[in-house]
């Protein structure tokens, strides 16, 4: 069940060896503004650009999830330059989906079109999937939606060892779910076992 684990301002800063992932901040807002305003971005997602009142809410139920779930969404940066990469971490939305993910963490990146193919995307989730499986956290379970054209990200979820679970329909558009579970000695994730 939901919990408080860390208090508002208390977002862990997880860094790899080419990026910081840190909590969002207001000055964040431009530049998830033309994230998700990017056709690109919203093909498989939105499926169209949103606007700055729905990034706001957006940046606003990211910090709201830490503070409520214990975990949540980071901005990714390039840890050299400061640039704004895009944005990943774990949510629980309640999404009407059958059947439903039910009340564990799902994991979800979203990248500037800038980034894409650098690895970014699978070097911040793999990031956020050994956080989740330490405690605090103590994660068993990761659940991940997708979107069944976006061979990109299911490739992503692919290294990261989610293993497609169904096919099913959320928004109208056939969504694959997919599934990983940490290791029973507390490692980070692997495919889940059906």
């Amino acid at each position: 069940m939901p919990r408080s684990v860390l208090s508002p301002g208390q977002v862990p800063v997880l860094e790899t060896p080419r990026l910081r992932l840190r909590a969002h901040t207001a000055i964040d807002f431009a530049a998830s503004c033309a994230l998700w305003a990017d056709a690109e971005v919203v093909r498989h997602t939105l499926g169209r650009p949103a606007t700055p009142e729905e990034v706001w809410s957006r940046l606003l139920r990211y910090l709201g999830s830490w503070s409520l779930l214990g975990y949540g969404y980071w901005v990714v940066e390039e840890k050299e330059s400061g640039v704004f990469v895009g944005e990943v971490g774990l949510s629980n939305l309640h999404r009407d989906i059958t059947p439903p993910i039910g009340d564990i963490p799902e994991i979800g990146w979203v990248l500037n079109p800038a980034h894409h193919g650098q690895g970014y995307a699978t070097e911040a989730a793999q990031a956020v999937l050994d956080w989740a499986s330490e405690p605090p956290l103590s994660a068993k379970r990761i659940a991940c939606i997708i979107n069944t054209e976006n061979q990109p990200s299911i490739r992503v979820a692919e290294k990261l060892g989610l293993r497609a679970s169904y096919t099913t329909t959320y928004r109208g558009e056939p969504t694959l779910v997919l599934y990983a579970t940490s290791g029973s000695n507390g490692s980070s994730f692997q495919a889940a076992r059906d």
